[in-house]
């Protein structure tokens, strides 16, 4: 395993939307291990593919809580099939916007599909954490930041810090 250069933003990388996975390979395993590792390493509870400039759609995601076992979750072409109605404010950061959290509405739970490490579908109902994690990682697949779903005055001032990092760094 190999811990992968996180793109951070305004990399226009993550604002591409990432490409279906056809086959999964042993290649394919490799790089969700690696996603897995680097995130972990980060740390983080989610990454997706486009973070590390892989325009493939891979999330790796474990958000279990310091005191519990890890329950990473491997997921290839995950598609959100079902939402619910009612929403929840989760405070949200990423991995790829460093330093920089803002709460964010989304659906209490979801229900998803996504083929396994073994190139099984399997579907599952996603709640709390994990349905907003989920979401939060699906979107980077579709291009989409977590700064996106905020007011347009606090993505403006959060973007003009990012800016102004990037070109300091």
């Amino acid at each position: 395993m190999a811990i992968k250069p996180i793109q951070i933003a305004p990399n226009p990388v993550l604002r591409k939307i990432a490409e279906p996975v056809e086959i999964i390979t042993d290649e394919t395993r490799q790089l969700l291990d690696d996603m897995a590792q680097t995130m972990y390493d980060a740390p983080g509870i989610g990454l997706a593919g486009p973070q590390i400039g892989e325009l493939k759609r891979l999330i790796v995601m474990d958000c279990s809580r310091n005191d519990e076992a890890n329950e990473l979750w491997q997921m290839v072409n995950p598609e959100i099939t079902q939402f619910s109605e009612e929403s929840a404010l989760h405070e949200e950061g990423c991995l790829s916007i460093p330093g920089h959290n803002a709460e964010v509405t989304r659906p209490i739970w979801v229900e998803l599909r996504f083929l396994d490490t073994g190139g099984k579908e399997r579907q599952i109902k996603a709640e709390g954490l994990l349905a907003a994690c989920v979401q939060h990682e699906i979107d980077h697949l579709n291009g989409v930041l977590f700064i996106d779903h905020i007011s347009k005055l606090k993505r403006d001032i959060i973007w003009r810090k990012v800016l102004k990092e990037s070109r300091q760094s």
